[in-house]
């Protein structure tokens, strides 16, 4: 047994708080002496204690002393505030215990509510540990084996142990001891920061233990004050010192006009707003302060219970236990390690109750369930700060960025739209499309493939082009113009959006605060760093303070980077797959002699690519999400924001080049690297590169995008949301062997901390995000070629809030409520697509699209200036005595008479120019008009998005006035609490008395002033 002290103060000792002996009643409590000597009560669970413990018995009659006994006090003279020991007390009552405070989120005291919970695996019997399986828990087998045992016990001596089973379970055992023992240093220095501890290993749920945690109120303020919390101060009549303003004043939205502007549509939009009651009304703020001990009498104390809500608590106790070290082991562990190492199988703040239960008392969750996670209020806003109030202001302002994001995708919606209805309006006046669909125009087309394909006509292609004039027209360059111009919008509007929720949540003066407090190290950064430490020592015993360098990280550093390389050459590789598969297909449905697989091959072979394609991105994004994370471990980040912003980078490379290196192909490359009839490019051998359709490539590309688009949104992102949790649920009732009906039974029985263990840990908001910014790239990429893509993207974002809500109110614990005052990395990644997006647009009009072919036809080689004569323009000649041996068609009589001339869709000289086949001058100047294009389209949309940028200020200018009177507010109130001050200390003289009191403030008399100042 280890021991720990020095010669002044008492010896406390160290072994585990739940490691027993074998000699004291089930029930019986004892005291436990603490680190100041002072004698704590514990009351014990159904185990026993080893007489070298520190602990002696007590009376059954003084297990449950006063509540003001619990613990003692000591008073100091640097603290302003009441150090009061902590207690471990465990949860099995002996006879006569007071009730418990029912199933809520309370210690057996029924007083002192739980801010946080650890959970570990308790260690069973050995005599318990092999559970019997079915058959030998049958009446008739056991009855048979008492029979034999009575037998053998009569003619044979006991058998022997196997000796293998008692080595392997004296390791099990010495892991539970080893494990124990870092628990019990871990609880230990966690009361003596002040938190107070309750054990619970009687719970329903066999094998568990729990450690409940309370944050009392001294620690609670001391916290506070060290974490720079914002809270809000007294109103103007509870304060000591009065002062020309009021301290919870109106926030107004702008001028006069605005503000009514204001009034009317809230009115109008009254049924939208969730029926949540607040406090205080959404336009009255109050004056908050960093939080002081010295300064509480500017705060409302007079509700402690309240005055922290459970946010505040639970994220006050990770403060405690991120900084609380496992320092009695061999190197110094956090809380982090404990869990990673399963001394903690978790570690969890709790839900504020249930949502479905009718008696059940009324709370933020319930209220959360009610409206917001829940399909029926689809229609209305989120209640975004209820969700700031009980999740913290990082999840808040994810929920509000994606409703910014959903309201902006309203108008887009309605202007894809617009243009999607404009093509189908202008289908039957489009004249080339016209022309292929004209019977008439007898043009024969060369094989779309060797051997295999023979001569088809040009009519057959009817139905393509005018499905791609839908998305192909001259509507579609404005919608680009216009896509740009809302991603210039969108993100200044969130700016402006985020500067508003900073200031009504009081975070304006975060960005200080967070420097002030540095980050925690995370656990495996201190585990490396203490390696180096010792590997450093053996060398020189007087070593520097030491950390990680570059040079330490480099092996991982050039492992991240051509694990990545791999990663993306593995997507390309895919995709040249599927590029194969597509060539294949088509050449095997040629030679089919079924005539329905020959009756409609492109369709067939678009379709299925797409499919395989949105199969492989699916799967692949799973991958990549587990590459990321394994790379960024092995870079060692020092702290949690590094690790994080780490991980995203390298999530967000992998999966944006899984998603888009399809779409790129098809918008890109697919028909310009396919060389001429007679001379073709071949790739492995005897695969011929793909073609496009005589329209172009833009109807394939919007088959891949909407198939991609919708199929990620309904698989990935909802179905499997939805069903995985349904799943999981489904096995562990099958395990339980119960019904729904016992199950639910069982559930009421279960104490708050036990229904949290069953909900799923949370994972953090970077999969919600990152799915969101490949949807924010799908919307404005290749918005040029599906202008139907942000009326999807509203579809699924509506379900997507609903979904996210249900998924963080019902169906995980509670998660840590975090600050923070932006989205951080996730808005350079948007600012960054809505840059490319311009240029990734201009790219398709001019290249994908006919657009730029179409108006150079129009203005330079038109006889009339009309469209009439386009599409024999973009055709070739070719003579078919040149196509090289063995690529000419098995049937050439296939359309009923010989062909000798076939055309096929290039720039080229006819074979009988003097420089046949070769690129002709329309192919150089619709170049060089579609490069002219770009850089006009690039610099002019991106001029127009830096104006808009310019235009909006990223502060609205009423919050800018309001932070500036809140500035003069708090210069106010402490200017006056100093003149009070004086004159408590200097009374003015008594003839001057009536002068003073018409320029001073009245003040209250000094026993009301400071009545706070040595509360905590």
């Amino acid at each position: 047994m280890e021991k720990r002290g020095d010669g002044n103060d008492p010896v406390e000792t160290v072994d585990s708080l739940d490691r027993r002996g074998s000699g004291s009643l089930p029930g019986e409590t004892f005291i436990v002496h603490n680190q100041s000597g002072i004698s704590l009560p514990e009351q014990e669970q159904s185990a026993t204690m080893k007489s070298k413990d520190n602990y002696v018995s007590v009376p059954l009659e003084e297990k449950f002393p006063e509540p003001g006994l619990l613990g003692t006090s000591k008073e100091t003279q640097d603290d302003c505030y009441n150090q009061y020991d902590s207690i471990l007390l465990n949860s099995l009552k002996p006879d006569g215990a007071p009730p418990d405070h029912g199933l809520g989120p309370y210690f057996q005291d029924g007083k002192r509510r739980v801010d946080y919970v650890l959970s570990y695996q308790v260690q069973k019997p050995a005599s318990v540990r092999r559970k019997p399986s079915r058959f030998l828990d049958n009446p008739l087998v056991r009855g048979l084996r008492r029979s034999l045992s009575w037998t053998r016990s009569r003619h044979a001596p006991p058998p022997r142990q196997d000796p293998e089973l008692a080595a392997q379970e004296n390791r099990l055992d010495y892991h539970d001891d080893d494990r124990r023992f870092r628990r019990q240093d871990f609880e230990e220095n966690l009361m003596e920061m002040g938190l107070e501890l309750e054990r619970d290993e009687g719970s329903k749920i066999p094998g568990i233990g729990f450690v409940k945690i309370h944050a009392p109120w001294n620690v609670l303020c001391r916290e506070a004050e060290f974490m720079k919390l914002k809270m809000p101060t007294m109103k103007e009549e509870d304060l000591p010192y009065k002062i020309s303003k009021l301290q919870v004043y109106e926030v107004k939205q702008g001028s006069n006009l605005v503000e009514k502007v204001r009034l009317f549509i809230h009115k109008v939009t009254a049924p939208l707003h969730p029926k949540v009651e607040t406090s205080r009304q959404q336009s009255v703020k109050p004056l908050s302060h960093p939080f002081s001990r010295e300064k509480q009498h500017l705060f409302d104390l007079s509700d402690r219970e309240s005055f922290f809500d459970t946010k505040t608590r639970s994220s006050i106790v990770y403060e405690v236990l991120k900084r609380t070290r496992c320092s009695q082991v061999t190197y110094t562990m956090g809380l982090t390690s404990l869990l990673g190492n399963a001394v903690y199988m978790s570690a969890y703040p709790l839900h504020d109750g249930d949502i479905d239960s009718p008696t059940d008392e009324a709370n933020d969750r319930k209220l959360l369930h009610e409206e917001w996670a829940s399909y029926s209020v689809f229609y209305k806003y989120q209640p975004i700060g209820l969700i700031r109030k009980y999740f913290g202001e990082k999840i808040g302002l994810y929920f509000a960025w994606l409703g910014v994001y959903t309201q902006m995708l309203i108008p887009a919606a309605i202007v894809g739209v617009i243009v999607f209805l404009y093509g189908c309006a202008t289908v039957d006046d489009d004249i080339p499309s016209m022309e292929i669909c004209d019977p008439r125009n007898n043009i024969t087309m060369c094989p779309m493939c060797d051997r295999a394909c023979s001569y088809w006509k040009l009519g057959t292609a009817c139905g393509t082009a005018r499905a791609s004039h839908l998305f192909d027209n001259p509507a579609t360059v404005f919608f680009s113009i216009f896509m740009a111009l809302w991603a210039a919008m969108f993100m200044e509007h969130w700016k402006r959006r985020q500067m508003r929720l900073n200031y009504i949540w009081d975070l304006t003066g975060f960005e200080e605060e967070e420097m002030a407090v540095k980050d925690h190290h995370r656990a495996e950064y201190e585990f490396r760093v203490m390696q180096k430490r010792l590997k450093m020592e053996r060398l020189s015993p007087e070593t520097e303070k030491v950390k990680l360098t570059c040079t330490d990280r480099m092996p991982a550093y050039m492992t991240a980077l051509f694990m990545m390389i791999f990663m993306v050459c593995v997507t390309f590789a895919i995709v040249f797959g599927v590029i194969l598969y597509r060539i294949s297909i088509k050449a095997a449905l040629h030679m089919s002699s079924y005539p329905a697989a020959r009756s409609n091959i492109r369709a067939t072979v678009k379709t299925t690519g797409a499919i395989i394609n949105l199969i492989i991105i699916i799967i692949m994004d799973e991958v990549y999400g587990s590459v990321a994370r394994w790379l960024t471990t092995l870079e060692v980040p020092k702290t949690d924001k590094s690790f994080e912003e780490r991980l995203i980078v390298k999530t967000f490379i992998l999966k944006f080049v899984n998603a888009f290196t399809p779409i790129v192909y098809l918008a890109f490359f697919r028909g310009r690297l396919v060389g001429r009839p007679g001379n073709y490019l071949y790739v492995i051998g005897s695969y011929r590169m793909e073609e496009c359709a005589h329209a172009g490539c833009l109807m394939e590309l919007c088959i891949q995008l909407c198939i991609t688009m919708l199929g990620k949104q309904l698989i990935q992102n909802n179905l499997f949301e939805i069903c995985i949790p349904k799943l999981k649920k489904l096995i562990r009732r099958r395990k339980s062997e119960m019904d729904s009906q016992q199950e639910a039974e069982f559930n009421k029985t279960l104490q708050r901390h036990e229904k949290d263990h069953f909900l799923g840990p949370f994972v953090g908001l970077t999969p919600e995000y990152m799915e969101m910014i490949i949807q924010f790239g799908m919307v404005t990429l290749f918005v040029a070629s599906f202008p139907l893509a942000p009326l999807f993207a509203l579809l699924n974002n509506i379900i997507e809030i609903r979904l996210d809500a249900k998924k963080f109110v019902n169906e995980v614990r509670r998660p840590i409520a975090a600050r923070a005052k932006d989205i951080g990395i996730w808005y350079n990644l948007l600012r960054g697509l809505s840059k490319v997006a311009v240029i990734v647009n201009a790219f398709v009009i001019s290249f994908t699209s006919d657009f730029i072919p179409r108006l150079v036809y129009q203005y330079m080689y038109s006889s009339d200036g009309s469209m009439h004569g386009f599409v024999n323009h973009t055709l070739s000649y070719f003579n078919v005595t040149d196509f090289q041996p063995g690529t000419a068609p098995v049937e050439p009589m296939h359309l009923g008479y010989s062909v000798e001339i076939c055309r096929y869709k290039d720039y080229r000289e006819p074979p009988w120019s003097n420089e046949s086949y070769e690129l002709s001058k329309e192919f150089w100047a619709i170049l060089a008009a579609r490069l002219a294009f770009v850089i006009v389209f690039q610099n002019v949309v991106m001029l127009m998005s830096d104006f808009v940028d310019w235009l909006i200020p990223d502060i609205p200018k009423d919050i800018s006035l309001q932070i500036h009177k809140e500035k003069i507010l708090m210069v106010e109130l402490f200017m006056k609490e100093e003149q009070g001050k004086r004159l408590l200390q200097d009374p003015p003289p008594h003839n001057h008395t009536a002068n003073q009191s018409l320029t001073q403030p009245r003040l209250r008399p000094s026993s009301h002033t400071f009545t706070n100042s040595s509360n905590c």
